[in-house]
């Protein structure tokens, strides 16, 4: 059984993360678009990528939110189980290795300026964010495996939990499994980040004709990064090790996935603060919305009309 209380703490995380995350992950989504048909650059693609999954991730959560309304009892159909899980743990998982190359995108381009400017393509940062996916969905695919691997359990055919709890036989397939997540997909990108950032600050300290004042701000920036990376995803991934040594799942485990979640709020906030231009699009953005709602709330019927209807319908709001 989950821990007590972990039916409402769930609840309340995932309402809160998919109010919050959902309009501040579509403001972001818009904002990249909009930013990427001036000039796509590399790190525009990776950072589209992190906001793309946590959109796959908040589409699912109303489903988390859900399965925590009947405390974690399974009354959906069953082949929603295993989808939503491939689709939400695997959105852990991208964001983590697109942070990783956000990272190493920042070091580059303050390692190597000229070179690294010359010979980026925002074709590379594809291909990188296709292998992304390729290794967090080949991972997480082990919830198939384990889903319907065996039988005689309250994870196989007519649920009643949904991923919880396992026999010996699926634990002897999870947990090493879970054990190579943390290795590959945690400690690597881990590892990775840590130096890139470590090396950023280095260098942008050494340079000379670069003010305190943004020396401050990109340390704090880098920082933050690398705090909310720590954060959000390293209790979750020392549940797998602590679940491969004690051979089961951690019943604490319910709770550091929750930080995971919330991160789907926390990286708008990122990019915002991460570029002035960015800004600048996301106000833009969120402009060009208000008009239109202003536009469709005082006229509504003026979207099929020609132009000039257009035109009088906004003389109209102005007088």
């Amino acid at each position: 059984m989950p821990p007590i209380g972990s039916y409402q703490l769930s609840l309340a995380v995932y309402t809160v993360t998919f109010v919050t995350g959902l309009p501040l992950n579509l403001l972001a989504f818009c904002a990249f678009v909009v930013k990427a048909r001036r000039r796509l650059l590399p790190a525009d693609v990776l950072l589209l990528n992190l906001t793309v999954s946590d959109l796959v991730l908040l589409a699912f959560l109303p489903i988390r939110i859900t399965e925590a309304s009947w405390e974690m009892k399974w009354k959906m159909p069953d082949f929603l189980c295993p989808l939503s899980g491939l689709l939400f743990f695997s959105s852990i998982y991208l964001t983590t290795l697109s942070l990783t190359g956000v990272s190493v995108d920042r070091y580059l381009s303050m390692a190597f300026p000229l070179r690294y400017k010359t010979g980026r393509r925002p074709a590379y940062a594809v291909a990188a964010v296709a292998l992304f996916w390729v290794a967090a969905f080949s991972h997480c695919s082990v919830i198939y495996v384990v889903q319907y691997q065996a039988k005689g359990n309250d994870t196989v055919g007519n649920l009643t939990r949904c991923y919880a709890t396992f026999t010996d036989h699926q634990l002897a397939v999870l947990l090493p499994v879970r054990l190579e997540m943390f290795l590959v997909l945690f400690c690597l990108p881990l590892g990775i980040t840590a130096f890139c950032y470590a090396r950023f600050i280095a260098i942008i300290r050494s340079l000379p004709l670069v003010s305190p004042g943004r020396k401050r701000r990109a340390i704090g920036l880098v920082a933050a990064t690398f705090l909310h990376f720590l954060v959000c995803f390293t209790p979750f991934n020392i549940s797998h090790v602590v679940g491969f040594v004690e051979n089961k799942s951690p019943e604490w485990r319910v709770y550091v996935l929750l930080l995971s979640t919330f991160n789907a709020s926390f990286d708008p906030i990122i990019f915002y603060f991460s570029s002035s231009s960015f800004q600048k699009i996301c106000l833009e953005c969120l402009q060009a919305a208000w008009e239109k709602l202003q536009l469709g709330w005082l006229c509504p019927g003026i979207w099929p009309e020609a132009p000039e209807n257009v035109a009088m319908a906004e003389s109209q709001m102005v007088q």
